[in-house]
C-alpha cells in the first residue's frame, strides 16, 4: 500500500514538475497546433487544475486501493491467525506452568504436614515424660507427707498416751486422797453421833 502511494505520488509530482517548468513549451505547442493564445491558455489552465485537484481519483487509483484494502485485510487475517496460534501457545505455556507450581505445591505441603507431624509427635513425647515426672515427683512428695502425717500420729498417740497415763495417776492419788478423806470425815461422824447419843441418854 505505501509503495503504491509513494508511486502515484511521485507520478503526480512528475506531472506538476513539468507542468510548472514547461508552461511556454506547453503553450506554444497548443498554439502551434492551430489555438490562438487565449485558447491555448485556457486549455493549460484547465489541464493544471485538473492536475491541482487532490480529490479526484482516477479508476486506476480506485484499484490500487481496492488492492490495498484486500492486502490489508489479508494482512489483519495473518496477524489474527499468528495472534491465536500464540495465544495457544501462551495458554498452553501457562496450563503447564500452573500444573508445575500445582505440583510442587503440593510436595511442598505434604513435607510441612510430615515435618508438622514429626514435630507433634516429638511434642507430645517430651509432654508425656514432663508429666511423668511431675507425677512421679507428685508421687514422691505424696509418700513423704504420708510418712510425715504418720510419725505426726505416732507422735500424738503417744503423746496422747503419756497424757492418759499421767491423768489415770492423778486420779487414782486423787481418788486415794479422797478415799482418805471420806473415811477421815464418815469417822469423825460416827465418833461424833456416838458422843452426842451419849450425852442424851
Amino acid at each position: 500500500m505505501a509503495q503504491t502511494a509513494y508511486q502515484t505520488q511521485s507520478k503526480e509530482s512528475t506531472i506538476m514538475n513539468y507542468l510548472a517548468s514547461d508552461t511556454f513549451q506547453i503553450l506554444e505547442d497548443l498554439e502551434e497546433s492551430g489555438l490562438d493564445k487565449k485558447q491555448a491558455k485556457a486549455i493549460f489552465q484547465v489541464i493544471r487544475q485538473s492536475h491541482e485537484a487532490k480529490d479526484v481519483a482516477t479508476k486506476a487509483d480506485i484499484a490500487d486501493v481496492k488492492r490495498d484494502i484486500a492486502d490489508v485485510k489479508k494482512e489483519i487475517a495473518d496477524v489474527r491467525k499468528d495472534l491465536s496460534a500464540e495465544i495457544a501457545d501462551v495458554r498452553k505455556d501457562l496450563s503447564a506452568e500452573i500444573a508445575d507450581i500445582r505440583k510442587d505445591l503440593s510436595a511442598e505441603i505434604a513435607d510441612i504436614r510430615k515435618d508438622l507431624s514429626a514435630e507433634i509427635a516429638d511434642v507430645r513425647k517430651d509432654l508425656s515424660a514432663e508429666i511423668a515426672d511431675i507425677r512421679k515427683d507428685i508421687d514422691t512428695r505424696f509418700e513423704k507427707v504420708d510418712a510425715q502425717f504418720a510419725d505426726v500420729r505416732k507422735d500424738m498417740e503417744s503423746q496422747f498416751a503419756d497424757i492418759r497415763k499421767d491423768m489415770d495417776n492423778k486420779l487414782e492419788k486423787l481418788g486415794l486422797s479422797l478415799t482418805i478423806k471420806m473415811g477421815g470425815m464418815i469417822g469423825f461422824l460416827v465418833v461424833s453421833i456416838g458422843l452426842m447419843l451419849k450425852y442424851l441418854r
